[in-house]
């Protein structure tokens, strides 16, 4: 095992790979911008070092200051947590040529699967079933995918071949306007990720997304552990991940898990990834497709986590640094879900909500797990994503699950910026949620409306002169009038003001 592990990233990541660390032995080496010189990460890591001011593109993008902390620390291994640098072959690289572990698979493996088209061809070298569609290896002229498309049979999806996020997308239901949409995602796909190539695919038009976690090691053997269903999206981001997914028999999981395993290995896959599919049932029965890797750490990587009883962090570690993967696939336990809790307005379209937290209190539940970045003064800016915790629930079965996240939420105390809790908490009450109906449009069929409801002002002024008296004890006891009356502490009163 390494003795030293770099950090190449922040918030609740980094914490959650200083945590592993930290059971394995490992000392930490926290690197961070100027904006997050007071965060929990920093102060929880063995050693911590100034990367630059708090853009991105000056600090955690920043390779050769990230290596040349790594080389000063004495760090054997980087840990590239997930966004930022993790999925960038370059990176990995250089990691290599200096020496340095990159924790994830080698630098060949992230080029060709961070290439939409050539991942699709290497899933169909592996026989996994890939949407109909156009997967030029040139970059094809709009005319020629325009007569592509009225092949396939509109509405067809235009994917950037090198795209992410939902950027260089576009459905076409016509071709009306189909050369407009092509120079608009070819535009965005060359700003977002400087390559405009486009591919295109049959629109499905309510698919579920379902990933499979896979792991492999340096010795040929890849394993997997099992699927996690992430329907539940907005603008092609995730909201509610679980496992295992409500729809798929046993015969469909063990043939989706078959195929992704089937894929890492023909690629030559090591450490931890995510094969993603689209998955639809019909009158003619279930079908998956292919859709992409994500080499890297998955935010939704406890829900996994909680129903296989393997720490996933802990064995990119043990796999980065040679040891073999030598037990199989243990069977599912339970059900788990997580929400993705944020510092953002629905009421303003969800944008970012920025500001200082004035008051952050998560609760202590049986089943319930909190993954979280920050904590009670943290600023939350405009240059990093604001997330502020991700709320993950286990039981034995779904809907305890589902109504133990739900009271987890109800508990969690956020003061001093908007958040989506409140919309968090009606979307998992909605009755297609709880009937396992779910699908990527889920949200435009159902459209949860939830205002945030924030205690009077009164009520938060007076909670923080309560304060000090409770701090030390649950509960305090007033008099007034000659008469002894029990309060709860502010924790328990903001953690029971009910979101309406």
């Amino acid at each position: 095992m390494f003795r030293k592990v770099l950090i190449a990233n922040r918030g609740e990541i980094a914490r959650r790979i200083i945590q592993a660390c930290r059971e394995l032995g490992v000392r930490s080496v926290a690197v961070y911008s100027e904006a997050d010189a007071q965060a929990p990460f920093v102060r929880e890591a063995d050693e911590a070092y100034l990367l630059g001011d708090a853009p991105a593109r000056e600090s955690y993008l920043n390779i050769p200051r990230i290596l040349e902390i790594a080389r000063r620390s004495g760090a054997e291994a980087i840990h590239p947590g997930y966004g930022f640098l993790s999925e960038n072959p370059e990176f990995a690289q250089a990691c290599a040529q200096a020496g340095i572990v990159f924790i994830g698979p080698r630098p060949e493996v992230i080029r060709l699967l961070g290439d939409k088209g050539a991942a699709k061809r290497a899933a169909e070298r592996a026989g996994v079933p890939t949407v109909p569609g156009y997967n030029p290896e040139h970059a094809a002229a709009p005319e020629e995918l325009l007569h592509a498309a009225q092949q396939i049979g509109f509405p067809v999806l235009l994917k950037a071949v090198a795209g992410g996020g939902g950027k260089g997308m576009r459905i076409a239901d016509s071709p009306d306007n189909f050369l407009e949409l092509v120079e608009s995602a070819a535009r965005e796909a060359q700003n977002a990720f400087g390559d405009p190539r486009l591919m295109l695919e049959r629109y499905l038009t309510r698919p579920r997304h379902i990933e499979v976690q896979i792991l492999a090691d340096q010795h040929g053997k890849t394993t997997h552990l099992y699927e996690r269903e992430c329907s539940i999206q907005r603008r092609h981001q995730k909201i509610i991940e679980e496992s295992p997914s409500p729809a798929l028999s046993p015969e469909v999981r063990d043939a989706l898990c078959g195929a992704a395993v089937r894929l890492a290995e023909t690629v030559g896959y090591t450490n931890a990834g995510t094969v993603e599919f689209l998955y639809e049932q019909t009158p003619d029965g279930e079908r998956f497709y292919f859709l992409e890797v994500n080499t890297r750490l998955q935010v939704e990587h406890p829900v996994t986590e909680m129903v296989t009883g393997i720490d996933l962090v802990h064995w990119q570690l043990r796999i980065a640094a040679g040891e073999r993967l030598e037990w199989e696939t243990p069977p599912q336990r339970g059900h788990a879900l997580e929400a993705r809790l944020y510092a953002e307005d629905p009421e303003n379209d969800f944008a970012p909500s920025l500001g200082t937290l004035v008051a952050y209190h998560q609760p202590h539940l049986p089943g319930v797990r909190f993954d979280s970045g920050v904590e009670t003064g943290t600023i939350i800016t405009h240059h990093y994503d604001p997330m502020i915790a991700k709320v993950i629930a286990h039981a034995s079965d779904r809907e305890t699950a589902i109504r133990r996240l739900v009271n987890a939420l109800e508990q969690t105390v956020v003061l001093g910026v908007r958040t989506n809790q409140a919309f968090l908490i009606e979307l998992l009450q909605h009755p297609a949620f709880r009937e396992g109906a779910l699908h990527t449009g889920f949200l435009n069929e159902h459209p949860v409306h939830a205002a945030e409801s924030q205690p009077p002002t009164e009520v938060l002024l007076a909670l923080a002169l309560l304060e000090p008296l409770t701090r030390s004890t649950s509960r305090a006891t007033v008099r007034r009038d000659g008469a002894g009356t029990s309060i709860p502490s502010p924790w328990e009163t903001l953690g029971k003001w009910r979101i309406k």
